[in-house]
């Protein structure tokens, strides 16, 4: 049996199907939302392209 996390979720989301995609998009937002803020700021200072070294010898 194959589960799907998308479809689990859109079985859990209320309502007829304008209300369940409507749920759906607001969720994603939130989800971006919070990455933006809080999860991409974090990581930033430990991905390699901050690391500059053109121009010094």
């Amino acid at each position: 049996m194959r589960l799907s996390f998308y479809g689990w979720l859109w079985r859990l989301l209320p309502g007829p199907v304008a209300v369940k995609a409507l749920l759906a998009l607001v969720l994603f937002a939130a989800v971006l939302w919070a990455l933006f803020t809080w999860v991409f700021p974090e990581l930033a200072p430990l991905m390699p392209f901050n690391d500059i070294t053109v121009g010094e010898e």
